[in-house]
């Protein structure tokens, strides 16, 4: 994991309301290291209470390719992370690729 080919891009959400992790954050946020240049997540990390989770869910996004579009990672999600928090995983996702997606817009805008 280069510093030099690699960003630091966050999304967050709202965890549903009456679960343990909602009375600890509130919110979810997910930071993820991606390759600008393979477009690759090289590493993850969710606020989870139990570490179990987090790994599980860095385990799941940690490799995959952003060019394929974040639909197939959403699939994946939806299928393998049974969770009462599930909704505000995927929303979270989605938040950290749509700004990494407006980062690259903007920095290709001013070269």
């Amino acid at each position: 994991m280069g510093a030099n080919n690699t960003v630091l891009i966050a999304g967050f959400a709202q965890l549903p309301k009456g679960t343990t992790q909602y009375e600890k954050y509130q919110s979810l946020a997910v930071v993820l290291v991606i390759n600008v240049e393979t477009e690759v997540i090289e590493d993850a990390e969710f606020t989870f209470i139990a570490d179990l989770t987090n790994y599980y869910l860095t385990s799941l996004v940690r490799g995959y390719d952003l060019k394929q579009g974040i639909n197939p990672l959403v699939e994946i999600l939806r299928n393998r992370v049974l969770i009462p928090s599930q909704g505000a995983v995927i929303q979270s996702i989605k938040s950290a690729y749509d700004r990494y997606r407006e980062s690259k817009t903007a920095v290709y805008a001013y070269k």
